[in-house]
């Protein structure tokens, strides 16, 4: 048998699976496959930063500064924390007087039961005694109180209401310092947030010293 000589090679042009290899093709299948890579990571921007909080909602957990220097006795400053009311009320020395006379009528007068900082637990539920920071709102069913700061009869509520806080919603009574009252469908007192003083006119609500904001 004939030893077999020639060297086989393949034509300029011809690739092994039959089709030619065209170099303007290749070109093309490199430059879409680098595009589609590209679209790929661009389309993955977006959607990883739709994982990410915005800000307003970084903002709704945020302590909220609040000046209450032109806050005067007897008045009441409403703000809003985590999309809550917080009532900042200045009280007037006959406000401070009713919250002893209330004792016998309340429910939890030390507060024992209640949801506060260790520093609110005290008879004025404050850190001092003329500004109380409460969560305007029932611990019954979520409704927001109205205040009936007027003592006496002409609260509409008696001629031994002491002045503070009812709810409309189902007729729960709180004093001046949030406590709520014996009988009453809510089953403690308002809440105090966590606050602080960053100056003697100016609160930071949402945080104190031990969880600054």
């Amino acid at each position: 048998m004939a030893d077999c000589t020639c060297k086989c090679s393949l034509p300029q042009g011809a690739s092994f699976g039959g089709a030619p290899a065209d170099p303007a093709r290749r070109q093309w299948l490199l430059a879409t496959s680098a595009l589609g890579g590209a679209a790929l990571t661009v389309t993955a921007i977006p959607f990883v930063a739709s994982l990410l909080p915005s800000a307003r909602a970084r903002a709704a957990g945020a302590p909220v500064e609040v000046d209450i220097g032109k806050l005067a006795p007897g008045e009441l400053l409403t703000v809003e924390w985590r999309g809550k009311p917080v009532w900042i009320l200045r009280r007037t020395p006959a406000m401070l007087a009713s919250l002893k006379a209330a004792e016998p009528m309340l429910a939890d007068p030390v507060s024992a039961h209640s949801n506060q900082p260790a520093y609110a637990r005290n008879p004025w539920r404050s850190r001092n005694q003329e500004v109380v920071v409460l969560v305007g709102i029932c611990t019954h069913l979520g409704c927001s109180p109205s205040e009936k700061f007027a003592a006496g009869a002409v609260s509409g509520l008696g001629p031994d209401w002491p002045g503070g806080f009812l709810c409309p919603c189902h007729g729960s009574t709180f004093d001046l310092a949030g406590r709520v009252f014996r009988n009453k469908p809510a089953p403690t007192n308002l809440d105090v947030p966590l606050y602080r003083y960053l100056a003697e006119t100016r609160l930071l609500i949402g945080a104190d010293e031990q969880e600054k904001g």
